[in-house]
């Protein structure tokens, strides 16, 4: 069957890596057969997930109304935690950074009209909320990831990572900082951040870069550094692919117990309402996870039906948590603090931005990963939800997108298009 489908799709289209919409240019007949092929179970590091054949639904668009927060709302945490806006009249507070000394840095960053700066907030009091911002750097472009290493602010904007001279507790950078490394700009919905973190020793500094489009469509010459995790050495030199054929990797961190990278990635659209879901994965260095040929794992794209990769698809490595479709799983953060009930120890928040190409909505909520005490992946659950308004299909309060553990132990929740950094503590 599938054969038959593949020179089907070759004999009608000549679909590839140069045609400019995969799904406009796939005809109806084509997608019929298709999505009468069977189901397909794919075995994770939390048990079986069974797929649908590509095509079984239409590849809905459906673009969320952001109406805010009304006084008083918050989004819903689990019974034994409370919610509290921690900084609001923000810019699109799109990631944060909590440096160790308490500094909460926060950029204000987005696709469109973005503020293109970084604000420093502190909590002065430690009564929960930021009582102090200023900005902290500002003419900045598009920036996203941030990390402190010794006398150095780095910051990861969408064509270059900078490096600024930095003093514990200023108020202000000064100057223009140093360009140390080009990055690849622009990409497909979104696909402009560049997240950054450091291993143990602070040797390395790992970017994550995604895809400069859905399924390559616009050929894999220009993909080139993306669809990555890049390591390099602080100073921007030294750099290797440290994992690939990850669509949109954006948040990063390290496992407490085993130590393997961990990263959520925002997987392809256009293959139907329910493919392909997010995932969160342990990366290995040297790992190829599949895109744009295929996914979790051996599953072929028919996109790239006429020159399918397969000496690549077959390296291709399953990942371990599926988190939905089109959720847009982007923040990801583990815990490892003692201020939160034990169960959450060395688990991992999860934010999800939330769809715009499925009917219903998906994602709009920040979920947790439990972690066994072998540092093994449990089955994901809801944490912060009540995004979605009750009583219509696309209307939503707010969007979270990045999830940092606050010193404090708290978990500071970016709601960038409502403007809001939310705190969430245990009482």
């Amino acid at each position: 069957m599938y054969k038959y489908l593949y020179a089907l799709l070759f004999s009608l289209l000549l679909i590839s890596c140069k045609s400019k919409d995969p799904k406009d240019s796939t005809p109806k007949e084509v997608k019929e057969e298709m999505s009468d092929n069977p189901n397909q179970t794919v075995t994770t590091a939390i048990g079986d997930i069974t797929l649908p054949a590509p095509y079984a639904t239409e590849s809905e668009v459906l673009v969320s109304n952001v109406v805010g927060w009304k006084d008083g709302m918050t989004p819903i945490a689990p019974e034994g935690f409370e919610v509290n806006a921690f900084a609001k009249a923000l810019k699109h507070p799109r990631w944060t950074y909590v440096h160790e000394n308490g500094d909460v840095f926060v950029v204000e960053s987005n696709t469109r009209n973005s503020a293109n700066q970084v604000t420093l907030l502190r909590d002065t009091n430690n009564d929960g909320v930021a009582d102090y911002q200023n900005v902290f750097v500002s003419g900045l472009n598009q920036p996203f990831g941030m990390l402190i290493i010794d006398n150095t602010f780095y910051v990861a904007n969408t064509d270059g990572l900078y490096a600024y001279d930095y003093t514990d507790g200023i108020n202000q950078l000064t100057g223009s900082g140093k360009k140390i490394l080009d990055l690849p700009a622009g990409g497909y919905n979104n696909h402009w951040t560049r997240n950054l973190i450091t291993n143990a020793d602070q040797s390395k500094i790992y970017i994550s870069v995604g895809s400069g489009s859905n399924v390559g469509e616009n050929g894999m010459e220009y993909e080139k550094r993306r669809a990555t995790i890049l390591e390099i050495n602080p100073d921007g030199s030294g750099e290797i692919e440290y994992a690939t054929g990850l669509r949109n990797p954006v948040g990063m961190d390290w496992n407490p117990v085993t130590g393997e990278l961990w990263t959520a990635v925002n997987e392809r659209d256009k293959l139907g309402n329910n493919l392909v879901p997010d995932y969160a994965t342990s990366v290995k260095k040297g790992g190829w996870y599949g895109w744009p040929y295929s996914y979790y794992g051996q599953i072929n794209d028919p996109r790239w039906s006429d020159d399918p990769h397969q000496d690549l698809v077959d390296k291709a490595i399953v990942p371990d948590v599926p988190l939905g479709s089109h959720t847009a799983s982007l923040g990801f953060e583990f815990y490892t603090k003692d201020a939160f009930p034990a169960a959450y120890k060395n688990g991992a928040f999860i934010g999800q931005h939330g769809s715009w190409n499925r009917q219903p909505l998906s994602g709009y909520k920040v979920v947790f990963i439990p972690f066994d005490a072998a540092g093994k992946p449990q089955p994901p659950r809801d944490f912060l939800t009540g995004f979605t308004a009750k009583g219509s299909d696309k209307d939503v309060y707010g969007r979270p997108v990045g999830v940092t553990v606050h010193n404090d132990g708290s978990l500071l929740v970016n709601d960038d298009d409502s403007g809001i950094v939310w705190r969430v503590s245990a009482i």
